[in-house]
């Protein structure tokens, strides 16, 4: 249809102008934005951190307004398709990991599920006493013998997860023995020492910089920080702390 609008740029009534668009009604305008930016997203045109075209050059691509194109993109944004950095630009957004919080699982099931290549790699592993903070978390004596491991998971080599982990010696005692390349911790305790129950609490925060630099992300950009405490055979077995990249990652959770 013919749709006429009022471009009005001054205060002059003799130089205020009516233009003409042969374009279907507004909404249909801004959905067609939106429709050719996810079609070129899944054609792979444009890619997980590219940045997209500026709303001036998309305005002039579609012949419309520019608050028609912003309508476009603030709702791409707001459904995490694109992500939007003032003075920066637009871009494609990073996918969201996913993980489930109602069961404690394994992280390389949870990515084998999703159709996706886990690896890990083993920063740390050591065995140390007990400070007085952490007798008090795993209600053990001062000098108990406690391992600690930190290890990075990726998904499809992009790192989602860094796992700093302190386990009971008593509750576990081969797990200095273990081969995390091939088995992750929470796989090998789930075996020795069953499940019998967790707290968990989940802060966002900017982490310090040598998580930021091991998880690639942007300095400024905030972590989802999991802490866990699992408990087996009525003591403490283990407690993790579980930095992952906030623009890529997410927890999910539901009740039957």
């Amino acid at each position: 249809m013919l749709k006429f609008s009022l471009d009005i740029r001054t205060t002059n009534p003799k130089e205020i102008r009516l233009t003409a668009q042969h374009t279907a009604s507004n909404g249909s305008l801004f959905q067609q934005i939106k429709d050719h930016i996810l079609h070129e997203i899944k054609l792979g045109h444009w890619r997980e951190g590219d940045v997209i075209p500026t709303e001036q050059a998309l305005s002039k691509q579609f012949n419309v307004s520019r608050m028609t194109v912003n309508r476009a993109l603030r709702e791409l944004t707001a459904e995490q398709i694109l992500t939007r950095i003032q003075g920066s630009g637009t871009y494609v957004a990073q996918q969201k990991y996913k993980a489930t919080l109602i069961q404690v699982k394994n992280i390389a099931e949870e990515i084998k599920n999703r159709g996706h290549f886990h690896r890990s790699e083993l920063l740390c592993l050591e065995r140390c006493k007990a400070t007085e903070k952490q007798a008090r978390q795993f209600e053990v004596n001062l000098n108990h013998l406690l391992f600690h491991s930190v290890i990075v998971h990726f998904e499809n080599d992009v790192a989602i997860q860094i796992e700093d982990r302190w386990v009971n010696a008593e509750i576990a005692p081969e797990y200095m023995h273990q081969d995390f390349y091939t088995i992750t911790p929470n796989e090998y305790l789930m075996k020795v020492a069953p499940l019998q129950g967790a707290d968990y609490s989940i802060e966002a925060c900017i982490a310090p910089a040598n998580i930021t630099e091991m998880l690639a992300m942007n300095p400024k950009e905030p972590c989802l920080v999991l802490n866990r405490v699992t408990k087996s055979m009525d003591r403490i077995a283990s407690v993790a702390t579980m930095w992952h990249p906030g623009m890529r990652y997410q927890f999910t959770g539901s009740f039957n």
